[in-house]
């Protein structure tokens, strides 16, 4: 019997509907992320809404909703690159913040630079306006197989 990932890893694979694998997810509904396809690869996006802005003078969005969205975006790239039955735990994830996040909406794309047996290491570009302009870059490692 198929688990509820490998549900939703195979509706997401057959027929782009990513809405029940973002559903098993509980931050990335809280954040609203959203997921579409860029040059046949997915793409996460985060809708801007008012409460994810971190600093109202400038105004930019708070630098841990970047992170976490970011961190998210590699795990939905791993459940829907590998056959994980599980979610991936983060062993690691650095950022590197090249531009403040405006009050818009902003999007990733991840790349999945190696994955063994047990760790799998993911680079992630987050962007808003257009791809060419990079907001942040993150790197993980992620432990495969864990355990709820």
């Amino acid at each position: 019997m198929s688990n509820p990932f490998q549900i939703a890893r195979n509706a997401a694979r057959q027929h782009q509907d990513h809405a029940p694998l973002l559903a098993l997810m509980p931050y990335a509904r809280f954040l609203g992320v959203r997921m579409t396809e860029r040059d046949g690869k997915p793409c996460s996006h985060l809708p801007f809404r008012p409460s994810l802005v971190g600093n109202r003078s400038i105004p930019a969005l708070h630098g841990g909703v970047t992170a976490a969205f970011m961190e998210n975006a590699a795990l939905l790239h791993l459940l829907l690159a590998m056959d994980e039955t599980r979610v991936p735990k983060s062993i690691d994830f650095a950022i590197d913040y090249l531009k403040p996040g405006r009050a818009e909406d902003t999007y990733a794309d991840c790349d999945l630079s190696r994955a063994g047996q047990r760790v799998a290491h993911v680079t992630v570009r987050c962007w808003q306006r257009t791809p060419d302009q990079v907001i942040a870059i993150a790197r993980g490692h992620f432990l495969l197989g864990a355990t709820e």
